[in-house]
């Protein structure tokens, strides 16, 4: 299913990422010789196909405006909000009058510097087929533990069969997902992530098998793994 529909991007980059226990926030950490979110911005910059990223970042950002990807054409930067959907939604916002209802929207974490360009070429093909849209994800290899939180032991063990990790980018229809977020807001219901919002309106978005070493930069022992896993490619 294609069309004269245009790609757009979404980077919420407004967290503090206070988990990571630095001094700034974890998009601007120095990862490979880049601060993070250089990476993960390149890895949409490029795609062609994708027309402009917009990059919603905390009001209170003294950082962003001094990297020269801030000053790239196809780079926007907008004014994210207190939750990861308050700027997603801040963006599409921003996207008025330009992004068509069908268009396509690819919403990629800051965080996730490692995403591999063969996957989100997959991503954009298979995406583009289906009837609400996709997300990159990754099926569960380890056992899962269901933990007792007054206890902190094991309260039992979960079925993995079925269960994937959701990675990004994700990707839906400008229209559909606007209108998804903006419900969500509204009723306050929680969202993690694009998808969430997505199966609140009863769609069922289609899962595209990616790498796990599109991982999630969280915690401080997760900087070096992304940086492994950078600088392994950059040698190739």
């Amino acid at each position: 299913m294609r069309g004269n529909e245009k790609i757009w991007a979404v980077m919420p980059a407004a967290g503090a990422g206070r988990r990571m226990l630095a001094s700034r926030s974890k998009q601007y950490l120095p990862l490979a010789g880049k601060a993070m979110i250089e990476h993960s911005l390149e890895c949409l910059l490029s795609e062609p196909t994708i027309e402009k990223i917009f990059v919603a970042v905390s009001e209170e950002d003294d950082h962003f405006a001094l990297m020269e990807v801030a000053y790239n054409p196809r780079v926007e930067q907008v004014i994210g909000g207190a939750e990861r959907m308050d700027s997603v939604l801040n963006a599409l916002q921003a996207m008025d009058g330009i992004a068509q209802p069908a268009d396509w929207v690819l919403v990629h974490d800051a965080a996730r510097p490692c995403l591999p360009q063969v996957d989100l070429k997959k991503l954009l093909e298979k995406g583009r087929q289906h009837k609400v849209g996709a997300i990159l994800a990754s099926p569960v290899v380890d056992t899962l533990k269901r933990c007792d939180p007054e206890t902190d032991e094991i309260a039992e063990t979960v079925d993995r069969s079925g269960l994937w990790r959701a990675l990004t980018p994700q990707m839906f229809r400008y229209g559909l997902l606007r209108v998804a977020l903006e419900q969500c807001q509204m009723r306050h219901l929680p969202v993690t992530d694009e998808a969430s919002a997505m199966e609140h309106l009863g769609r069922r978005p289609l899962l595209v098998s990616g790498n796990p070493c599109n991982i999630k930069v969280t915690y401080p022992d997760d900087l070096a793994l992304a940086d492994f896993y950078l600088r392994e490619r950059a040698s190739r």
